[in-house]
């Protein structure tokens, strides 16, 4: 069984910054991609932005030069930096796994429990 724990996420003011942070444990052999979404209330979870294992990121144009992810693969952990955030980054922030090959070959999609960010005006 694979696990995604996330930390990092709480209140700041609009301007601050947060820097998100999501560990993935079990038996792994291999992720590929790894990311962030974001789903606010009464609205459909979103992509934040994404990274493979070989380095490629994508992100929403919303975040695009604020938000940066970068990922740990010996770790098996990815970070997400929020820099310059405003009251419409306030969402729950799930990380997600994708294509999670564990030792026994078995190959899954995980989601992390979700971290709350909010950002006050």
């Amino acid at each position: 069984q694979v696990q995604l724990v996330e930390s990092g996420g709480g209140l700041v003011q609009a301007g601050e910054s947060l820097r998100l942070s999501c560990a993935a444990s079990g038996r792994i052999f291999s992720i590929n991609s790894m990311g962030w979404y974001r789903q606010a209330p009464g609205k459909q979870r979103e992509l934040v932005a994404v990274i493979t294992s070989g380095g490629s990121t994508n992100y929403a144009d919303s975040v695009k030069g604020r938000f940066t992810i970068s990922r740990d693969n010996a770790k098996n952990t990815v970070y997400l930096q929020m820099n310059s955030l405003k009251p419409e980054d306030t969402a729950v922030y799930y990380c997600n796994a994708d294509r999670v090959v564990s030792t026994n070959y078995y190959t899954a999609n995980y989601w992390g429990q979700g971290t709350q960010v909010t950002v006050s005006s």
